[in-house]
């Protein structure tokens, strides 16, 4: 019986299209394209550039003599000059990698300003040789408007925060005075605008977008840090916060403080607090817990009624922060546990 022997050949492709037919259509692609995009050989000259990108730069550079980039001038994102030899282009010829989000200015010849991320990608031949590179302009102007908006809200809505805080102030100096106020109401009183006050610093800096606990805790406690130097003693790990969260963490910092340095640990000099925090896992979920521990003060038992700080704090945890309290009044010292869910309080 004769057996069959198959031949197997190397595949072969073979082209039918004339080689610079393929670079006539390459190039009428690159043109279709809404993306600035544009060649250069491995010296940085210009070889392509489409219709889009000369839009960007406002101007037509030479093909063959213009470097790097086809744009009249070059800024930084600071707005200080750029020369085109250390564009990302330049960059990405001169060091042989391609550059991901290079960001730059291109100046056109009327003087108008165009923001653009830059990708440029080296070319490189078949044993590896730079022969060239592509690059891809993305202007950004709408996008960097959008930024410039945001802050000038942002630097509206601190103005605005400030002038409230110090009206609430104005109005609490005019009415929280008198024969039938308790002393030290109205101090009292400032202590915590200027713990919410704090807060709202804390999220000025970050732009409202979000807090961080180890810095509202740090923040609201500073004015009892002193001697010894672990008075106070801060451990966890980072905690991204939610304004909401950020804001009802330091007012509820702010009263176990008060309360500390009235009646608790932080009224003696050998007194200290610990405040730590770990993020732990449930059945339901994450959930962040803070722990409050005080110790060297004065012998702690439970108070006959609830004061307006113990409300608060737990009305806090309950209603802005959807978790829950539980405070053990040990004769060692006061401590105060509280179980938040992350989700509710801004953390991933």
């Amino acid at each position: 019986m004769n057996e069959a022997v198959l031949a197997v050949a190397e595949p072969v492709i073979e082209y039918t299209a004339d080689p610079a037919d393929i670079l006539t259509s390459s190039a009428q692609i690159l043109e279709a394209l809404p993306a600035a995009i544009y060649t250069t050989d491995a010296a940085g000259r210009i070889t392509f550039y489409n219709e889009a990108a000369a839009k960007l730069w406002g101007c037509r550079p030479e093909i063959g003599s213009s470097r790097f980039c086809g744009s009249w001038r070059l800024r930084r994102p600071d707005g200080t000059p750029l020369p085109h030899d250390e564009c990302p282009m330049a960059v990405a010829l001169k060091e042989n990698r391609p550059i991901r989000n290079g960001e730059a200015i291109a100046e056109r010849p009327d003087g108008t300003l165009v923001p653009f991320l830059a990708y440029p990608m080296p070319l490189r031949d078949a044993v590896g040789r730079l022969v060239g590179a592509v690059n891809m302009l993305v202007d950004i102007t709408e996008r960097k408007r959008a930024e410039d908006r945001q802050q000038t809200l942002v630097a509206e809505l601190n103005h605005r925060v400030k002038n409230t805080l110090a009206t609430v102030q104005s109005l609490a100096a005019q009415s929280i005075r008198g024969p039938g106020i308790p002393a030290g109401v109205h101090e009292s009183f400032d202590r915590r605008l200027f713990a919410l006050s704090g807060a709202h610093d804390q999220l000025s800096r970050m732009g409202w977008e979000s807090g961080d606990l180890a810095t509202t805790l740090h923040d609201v406690l500073a004015p009892y840090l002193g001697e010894p130097a672990d008075r106070i003693r801060f451990q966890g790990e980072a905690v991204r916060l939610s304004p909401r969260a950020t804001v009802a963490l330091a007012m509820i910092a702010h009263e176990l403080a008060t309360n500390a340095a009235k009646y608790g640990s932080l009224s003696m000099p050998c007194g200290s607090v610990s405040v730590s925090w770990t993020i732990e896992r449930e059945k339901t979920g994450r959930n962040l817990r803070i722990e409050w521990e005080e110790s060297g003060g004065p012998p702690v038992a439970r108070p006959l009624r609830r004061g307006f700080g113990t409300r608060l704090v737990e009305c806090s945890v309950a209603r802005e922060l959807e978790g829950a309290t539980e405070m053990t009044f040990d004769p060692s010292g006061l401590r105060v546990r509280m179980d938040i869910p992350l989700h509710s309080c801004g953390g991933a």
